[in-house]
């Protein structure tokens, strides 16, 4: 089973840790304030522990060692960079993600080794460059009457798919590749964008069709 620490933020971690927990995660969450603990520790399977989370004896609580992946929820850019790095080199987390408010900084937390950083600034950025690609998903995910999903499908040289150009694929009707992720650099791929071993693909879709798109893609569930 895949661990996964949530540190910080109360939202957030309320709704990640749902969403882990349903797809077999054991979660920790890490919150400082203790009617959000409260509050938190009603979900059913979550280990939720009171405390600051940039503080290494709460880590430690935490059992911080076992976490397969820790994400920095606070409201302090610099707090999530000292809890992904303590996460990363005290207690050799596998993956850390941080979640960034200045989006000048994205580019220093991935030089001080986060593996993963979040910029809801930069995110909106993109979409809204990416006009013609959001006509894309409205036309084709009915957004006000099923819910949308999110997924990041790792490519391997063994998948079905790599060294296929995106318009051989045969991918179901309501799901669309909409970026792809490859080292440290991001794309928007067209119809004649090669997929490549190795590549992350963020693959968008109704939940009912996740599945489906992510056998087809990789040759596995």
């Amino acid at each position: 089973m895949k661990r996964a620490l949530l540190i910080g933020s109360f939202n957030k971690a309320r709704s990640l840790a749902v969403s882990l927990i349903k797809k077999g995660y054991a979660v920790t969450a890490i919150n400082n304030n203790y009617r959000d603990c409260l509050i938190l520790a009603e979900i059913d399977s979550l280990n939720v522990i009171n405390g600051d989370g940039s503080i290494p004896f709460v880590l430690e609580e935490a059992n911080a060692t076992e976490a397969d992946i820790a994400v920095a929820l606070t409201q302090r850019d610099d707090d999530n960079l000292l809890i992904c790095e303590l996460c990363k080199k005290k207690f050799r987390v596998k993956k850390t993600v941080a979640l960034v408010n200045d989006p000048k900084k994205t580019e220093f937390f991935y030089k001080m080794g986060i593996d993963s950083v979040v910029c809801a600034v930069n995110a909106i950025t993109n979409i809204i460059e990416q006009q013609a690609f959001l006509d894309g998903i409205a036309a084709l995910i009915p957004i006000g009457e099923a819910r949308v999903s999110i997924a990041e499908v790792p490519i391997t040289e063994s998948a079905p798919v790599a060294g296929k150009r995106l318009k051989e694929i045969n991918l179901p009707k309501e799901v669309i590749i909409g970026c792809i992720l490859r080292g440290e650099k991001s794309m928007i791929p067209r119809g004649d964008t090669r997929i490549l071993a190795g590549d992350m693909l963020v693959l968008i879709s109704s939940d009912k069709q996740e599945m489906a798109a992510i056998k087809e893609l990789t040759g596995r569930i």
